[in-house]
Formats: structure tokens, sequence, C-alpha cells
């Protein structure tokens, strides 16, 4: 039964991820890019922890967060240069 539901959860994330992708293309400006970057990189963190789950390979929990820093830390330098360059 949980291997069903996170299943679903998986197939929700991958549409999210795709509506994403479509205001990380469509995007009028760069914030809207940046936003959109960020939210496709929480989404792609959570569907490598159901996976992790799923596939019972727990080290790749570990990737998840690696991950989520550095997709933070590039959303911070791109803020940064954003709001008064480098």
């Amino acid at each position: 039964m949980a291997d069903k539901i996170l299943f679903i959860a998986a197939g929700i994330s991958l549409l999210s991820i795709f509506i994403a992708l479509l205001r990380f293309i469509k995007g009028p400006s760069v914030l809207d890019r940046v936003v959109a970057f960020d939210v496709i990189s929480i989404i792609a963190i959570s569907v490598i922890c159901i996976l992790a789950f799923l596939l019972r390979r727990f080290i790749y929990v570990d990737v998840a967060l690696v991950y989520g820093l550095l997709s933070f830390l590039g959303v911070l330098v791109v803020a940064r240069y954003y709001e008064r360059g480098l």
C-alpha cells in the first residue's frame, strides 16, 4: 500500500517538475526563472528521497541533502548578483 502511494507521489512530482519547467522556459524575467529553478530543485530532492525509500537505498538521502545545499547556494549567488553584482 505504501509503495502505491509513493508511486502516485512520484508521478505528481514529475508532473509538477514539468509545469515548473514550462515557467522556466516561458518566464518573462530573470527572477521568474530563478524561482522556477529553485522549485525544480526542491521537487527533484523530493523525488530523490522517494526513490531512496522505494529502492531501500538510503544513501540517496545524503545525495539529496548535498543537492539541496548546492541548490540553495546557487540561488543565493544569483540573488546576490541580481541585487548588486559580484
